[in-house]
């Protein structure tokens, strides 16, 4: 019985990811460029079918760095067009920062990545609107350094929006962040969002309960994500 019952919520988590990724256009990324500006930084992701180049642009006085991640040619660095060397660590660290901030951008379609499991929790209510709730874990291969974090989903049981999304980490002394999506708006038939991020009050609040405690107002704001002067260019290419 158990195991019948595992494999059905793992079809039915499948099933919500996949008409959410239907309604909010993100298969688009798998054909797009898809530009936007992100805390006076500039995110460029270039898909091409079955990999992204992800690139990220800053300016320092009179230095442009441009960062350059690719499946296969790693992380790489240049500064006014001139490629530089780059520490291990630090290619990892600027690696991990550039693919969280695209990551965010392109759920739920990161949702069908290999090394995420799904898992259907069953029906929510945040704010009065019905969800559908799944959990996320990661394998150790393929799940980043960040594998061991958990994350919560919530889609809208009528309309497979993703509304809401928490996490639990680990670093840095580990903690819960719940991310509530706003500023929705459509480029090119791509929904958007920006997100605004609170933590609990308290540290006895467990991820399980961090919708529970978002509707008491047991959250506090802590910043805003917002993705600004965003640009999709769809490409000719077939997949």
């Amino acid at each position: 019985m158990s195991c019948n019952t595992s494999k059905n919520s793992k079809l039915t988590a499948e099933s919500i990811v996949n008409k959410a990724i239907e309604v909010s256009g993100k298969t688009a990324f798998k054909t797009s460029e898809v530009s936007f500006e992100f805390r006076d930084k500039i995110y460029i992701s270039q898909g091409h079918c079955n990999h992204y180049i992800l690139k990220r642009i800053s300016t320092k006085t009179d230095s442009t760095l441009l960062d350059i991640l690719e499946p296969g040619k790693g992380f790489k660095r240049y500064v006014n067009d001139s490629l530089i060397q780059v520490a291990d660590t630090t290619a990892q660290k600027f690696s991990e920062s550039i693919n969280s901030v695209h990551y965010f951008v392109q759920l739920p379609y990161r949702l069908n990545d290999k090394a995420v499991n799904k898992t259907y929790k069953g029906l929510d209510t945040i704010n009065n609107k019905v969800y559908h709730q799944l959990e996320v874990t990661f394998d150790q291969e393929g799940g980043g350094a960040d594998f061991q974090d958990v994350y919560m989903y919530w889609f809208g049981k009528e309309d497979y929006k993703l509304d809401y999304l928490a996490y639990s980490f680990v670093v840095n002394g580990g903690g819960i962040r719940f991310r509530e999506a706003y500023n929705e708006r459509y480029i090119d038939s791509i929904r958007f969002v920006d997100y605004r991020n609170y933590k609990p009050k308290s540290d006895d609040i467990k991820l399980e309960k961090i919708s529970k405690a978002f509707n008491n107002g047991q959250l506090e704001l802590l910043s805003k994500i917002e993705n600004e002067n965003i640009q999709v260019e769809k490409s000719k290419e077939k997949c």
